[in-house]
């Protein structure tokens, strides 16, 4: 059974009104961590989308904002776009990224996670996860000093919900009443889109199979951000609906890592979510197909859609880089000002 959960639909301003609204902003978000979408305001990821822009339009004028600013990254988990995108973000602001390879050895088996954070803090100014389990983002972020990035775990992704977003926004300008669907596994990502989307008043309809519905924690905490700043959720098993009038759809692996066992039971249950051009076909002339990738080519969709020209998942991954230096730069106190030619480029 379809589930719709209307949120107000009063507007809100979303972008930042004046240079000194921003600088308050950013003033705000120094020092802090980023483990969950929930960690931020409205008014806060509108300034860490407005710098992004910036900075993938400007990127001459941060070239020295974090100068000796230095990064530490541990990956419990493989990773192409988000560990390069990470080091290059860091290195073309004037700092250095180093990379601890974790996957022999979760964090805390060999030194627990409290006397990890104590140690690294002393060294670096900022520490970037990719875990399974999102537990230890949240226990490093408690015990560590400096800013805690959640890079991906088990329950958010909100790197790549910042990233896609921005990505919306150069494509459609305002992203407030969006129709935007995801459908597939209700994941890691599927949770971070909820919330971002929820706080920019986007009407977020997500599409899975029975048992594989978003988390009720992430549901109801969607919910309550959403009440302030407009949109609406709607949950649903009919990928069809879903699609139906939307503006981006978006689908994510039908496995993750750390599921290959269930690699083929999975399969017959995400065959109806698969996207194609029959899915595509119903949403407007204009929609965006969007992934987070890695893609299982002709799995979750096919090589027809993911190739074709409705397809922004190379944006996606580009926007990975800008809008990671966007969150960098914002907690390490890099950007408290924006240029004084600041602007954005959108198509």
């Amino acid at each position: 059974m379809d589930k719709t959960i209307p949120i107000n639909s009063r507007a809100v301003t979303l972008g930042i009104q004046s240079d000194t609204a921003y600088t308050e902003v950013a003033k705000g978000l120094m020092g802090r961590d980023l483990t969950s979408i929930a960690d931020l305001s409205v008014a806060e990821l509108a300034a860490i989308l407005e710098l992004a822009h910036t900075v993938k339009a400007q990127p001459e004028d941060f070239r020295h904002a974090l100068d000796a600013k230095q990064m530490v990254m541990f990956f419990e988990k493989p990773s192409l776009r988000t560990r390069l995108t990470f080091e290059v973000a860091m290195n073309t602001t004037g700092g250095n990224a180093m990379f601890v390879d974790q996957k022999g050895e979760p964090l805390g088996e060999r030194e627990s996670i409290p006397d990890v954070a104590h140690n690294v803090e002393r060294w670096t100014n900022v520490i970037v996860l990719r875990t399974f389990a999102h537990d230890t983002v949240t226990e490093m972020a408690e015990n560590a000093k400096v800013p805690v990035i959640n890079a991906l775990s088990d329950l958010e992704h909100p790197c790549q919900a910042i990233a896609d977003f921005m990505t919306l926004e150069e494509r459609f300008g305002s992203v407030e009443g969006l129709k935007f669907a995801y459908v597939g596994d209700g994941n890691n990502v599927c949770h971070s889109l909820m919330l971002a989307g929820a706080l920019l008043g986007v009407h977020t309809t997500i599409a899975t199979p029975k048992g594989y519905e978003p988390n009720l924690d992430i549901i109801h905490k969607t919910i309550e951000i959403a009440e302030a700043s407009g949109g609406s959720l709607t949950l649903t098993h009919d990928a069809a609906k879903a699609a139906t009038g939307a503006d981006a759809i978006y689908t994510d692996a039908v496995y993750s890592m750390g599921q290959e066992n269930e690699a083929t039971k999975r399969a017959p249950i995400f065959k109806p979510y698969q996207v194609n051009a029959e899915l595509m076909s119903k949403a407007l002339e204009s929609a965006v197909f969007m992934h987070c990738l890695p893609a299982h080519r002709n799995a979750e969709v096919t090589d027809e859609v993911l190739d074709g020209p409705q397809s922004v998942v190379f944006d996606q991954a580009e926007n990975r880089m800008h809008a990671q230096k966007a969150i960098t730069l914002m907690l390490l106190g890099g950007a408290k000002k924006l240029p004084a030619n600041h602007k954005r480029t959108r198509r």
